[in-house]
């Protein structure tokens, strides 16, 4: 079953999910750049320190909606798992892995998000949406067997399981919240959550501070700004107005932009079989965006074609 706000996606909604998609790829590449000089959970915490004085900015000019007590218990869900665990968890997986391996890894994500929000919110498993998944996930496991290497071990490949789950987790709480209250709050809220969940490496963030160069201080904080207050909200706001399902396949599109950007800004050659997975990732996503046909209805009041007529199309 397809929810009305999945009907028809308009040019604001579409936007929205290129810009998310665009900003997503570009922070993996920007973790891998800036990882040497911050640590895992340093990092996350600056990051979420920034995008959390962004949006309290933006939020304070639109007002606040008070939440209810079940509101706070999906925000708490959102805050703990998609923005602190999960950012730490793909910092450290960036430690082991390349950007574009992690990418692939931390995409089985959308399956996640499909297979709760089927399950949990009632979205159901339209059949397009499942070939999508499918020949999606494939295009991702060719990206996957064209970018492993010798360096990436075991717990690069769990920390991105964690991250994946964490990720669908969160998407799958925030749709609920979405219809109660403004998409900017709800993001500024998880993120304030996730800034304080991380308050622990508050020591190591002002360590790596005082020695990092500062074009990695810049990373963090465009890692603040447009992958996490930008992305997020432009996320949320597509969301609002889309199945979860069907937004999170739009996803499989961020593995073969990171493979792209890491050959551009950190000279990693992508191989042909990389770029294949990529055309098969577009595919799926295309793929998931059919819908069935809908049945001829004859207007009403008009008799019904006689059996045999030519068809006049």
């Amino acid at each position: 079953m397809t929810t009305p706000e999945a009907a028809a996606p308009g040019g604001r909604t579409l936007l929205a999910v290129a810009v998310t998609v665009l900003a997503w790829a570009s922070a993996f590449v920007g973790i891998r750049a800036v990882g040497e000089d911050l640590s895992p959970g340093a990092l996350a915490l600056g990051r979420l320190l920034v995008g959390t004085l962004v949006l309290g900015l933006l939020v304070a000019r639109r007002g606040w909606v008070r939440p209810a007590a079940q509101d706070w218990r999906l925000l708490a869900i959102c805050g703990i798992g998609w923005f602190a665990v999960y950012n730490v968890a793909l910092n450290a997986a960036e430690q082991h892995l390349d950007a574009g391996t992690t990418a692939m890894l931390v995409n089985i994500g959308p399956i996640l998000i499909a297979v709760f929000a089927g399950l949990w919110l009632g979205e159901g498993f339209p059949r397009w949406l499942v070939v999508g998944i499918a020949v999606a996930f494939g295009g991702v496991l060719l990206i996957g067997a064209a970018t492993r290497g010798a360096e990436a071990d075991l717990a690069g490949v769990v920390l991105c399981v964690v991250a994946a789950v964490t990720y669908a987790v969160g998407v799958v709480a925030q749709k609920p919240l979405l219809r109660r209250l403004p998409g900017l709050q709800v993001t500024f809220t998880a993120c304030a959550i996730g800034a304080l969940c991380c308050l622990p490496w508050a020591g190591a963030l002002v360590a790596d501070l005082g020695r990092a160069p500062a074009a990695s201080v810049v990373g963090m904080v465009y890692l603040g700004v447009v992958p996490t207050a930008l992305a997020f909200s432009t996320w949320a706001y597509a969301l609002s107005r889309m199945d979860a399902g069907r937004l999170g396949v739009t996803t499989y599109l961020v593995p073969p932009l990171v493979i792209v950007l890491g050959w551009l800004l950190l000279a990693e050659t992508p191989p042909a079989l990389a770029l294949a997975g990529g055309a098969v990732c577009l595919a799926g996503v295309a793929v998931s965006r059919r819908r069935p046909r809908r049945p001829l209805v004859p207007a009403a009041g008009a008799p019904p074609a006689p059996a045999g007529a030519a068809d006049p199309r």
